[in-house]
């Protein structure tokens, strides 16, 4: 088992934990736009740290920011192994035609 599916484990097992001892289940207490924003915060933090913060400080933000992925993503009912799929299918597509395809 890799790295975030035993992260996705973990955050599924959590969800539904005493929000007192699990900052998973505080978040899922809180609603889904709470967690959309907190997303949000840590890729804006991902990007500060990008361009302004060290090395160390954009791998922990990276981690952050996966992380309240994946539970954002659990509140949505979609596991990560969907996400993955996406990227599969992507794999081997120009990135740019990949957009041009959307946007049609």
């Amino acid at each position: 088992m890799d790295t975030l599916t035993r992260l996705e484990a973990t955050i599924a097992q959590r969800r539904t934990a005493d929000p007192a001892s699990s900052y998973v289940a505080q978040l899922s207490a809180r609603g889904t736009p709470v967690m959309a924003r907190k997303l949000g915060e840590e890729a804006v933090e991902a990007c500060v740290a990008a361009l302004a913060g060290s090395r160390e400080d954009l791998v922990g933000e990276a981690a952050d920011l996966l992380f309240h992925l994946i539970v954002l993503l659990a509140d949505k009912g979609i596991p990560f192994s969907e996400v993955t799929a996406e990227l599969d299918r992507r794999e081997g597509t120009s990135g740019l035609d990949e957009k041009a395809s959307r946007s049609a």
